[in-house]
């Protein structure tokens, strides 16, 4: 089995120069490292040429989700392997992240660590479609998504999807392709044995607000099966309701009206999507169901999470709307 490991580098140098040596302590002579750099002006190019990386290098930032579409085309090993330019493999990284193949996934991760602490041991998708980063204990299991950190593919399957989809540009682009993956029958896991070391820090601001909104209703409106949406549009709408007035208080009402329009603008074109999408439907809107979570458990969702009461009641809503499904 070939490795093709997949790099989305913007102004990355600083994160290449502990990546690429720790990548070249793990990688096999057949394995191949493609570079996309989206027009970066800090010599990131230089040193994936020096490393001995295929770089294609874009004029403008043509975005995560179309560079990774545009490194896997270029890409001929079985194993297509997306990692950040800041996630750097531990000492048996890559015979850890290969080891699923041929198994019983139909994609995965490894275990994302940020220093001591957990950065994902597998993503966490509520039934409202808003997705965060997992803080599990490593474990082999299945999980709700992927993350592009470290995400782990056969190119046969990432080209029978159509990777991700461009118009997300960066952000929840591996929720959805992970939803799709579960429209078609696939299990997705994290293997914990495959450790990552992520310099990552979280961080909001009007663009990615914006995004993780617009992005967010892109994958309801693609991967949610019919029966789905229509016994959520309760829920749905009375999460609009309230991010309304916390956009407002939180100061980023202009992002969330922003994403509302880019959603209203992009409908045709996610009916024409959704419509692809849900004709290679494999499984039930019940068994679909069964990878999303009532749990508001993200630390970012503050008092909101905490609160006993909405948590009763979110668990008590999601157990009538599972009946209801088929």
């Amino acid at each position: 089995m070939r490795l093709s490991v997949l790099v989305v580098t913007y102004e990355s140098a600083a994160a290449l120069d502990a990546l690429l040596p720790a990548l070249a302590r793990e990688l096999e002579p057949s394995d191949e490292l493609v570079v996309v750099d989206n027009a970066s002006r800090d010599g990131s190019t230089d040193l994936a040429r020096a490393a001995g990386a295929r770089v294609i290098a874009n004029r403008g930032n043509r975005g995560f989700a179309e560079a990774c579409n545009q490194a896997a085309a270029a890409a001929s090993g079985d194993l297509l392997l997306l990692l950040n330019p800041d996630s750097i493999p531990q000492p048996g990284f890559r015979a850890a992240i290969a080891q699923p193949w041929g198994g019983e996934w139909a994609a995965w991760m490894g275990l994302v660590l940020d220093g001591d602490a957990i950065n994902t041991s597998g993503g966490v998708v509520h039934f409202t479609g808003i997705a965060w980063a997992g803080h599990a204990a490593p474990a082999r299991r299945d999980v709700g998504f992927l993350s592009g950190a470290c995400l782990a593919i056969p190119r046969a399957t990432w080209n029978e999807l159509g990777g991700f989809s461009p118009e997300y540009f960066m952000y929840h682009e591996d929720v959805d392709l992970s939803l799709r993956l579960r429209l078609r029958g696939g299990r997705i896991g994290v293997v914990p044995d495959a450790v990552v070391d992520h310099d990552y820090a979280f961080a909001k601001g009007q663009v990615k607000w914006r995004m993780l909104e617009r992005n967010r209703w892109a994958t309801l409106l693609r991967t949610y099966p019919a029966p789905l949406l229509l016994a959520l549009s309760p829920a749905l709408l009375a999460l609009e309701l309230a991010l309304w007035p916390a956009a407002l208080a939180g100061g980023w009402i202009g992002p969330k009206a922003r994403a509302t329009a880019d959603v209203v603008v992009a409908l045709p074109r996610l009916r024409r999507e959704r419509r692809a999408i849900q004709a290679a439907r494999t499984v039930s809107a019940r068994r679909f169901a069964d990878t999303l979570t009532p749990e508001l458990s993200s630390p970012f969702l503050g008092p909101m999470g905490r609160s006993r009461a909405l948590t009763a009641l979110l668990r008590a809503y999601w157990a009538l709307v599972r009946a209801s499904l088929r």
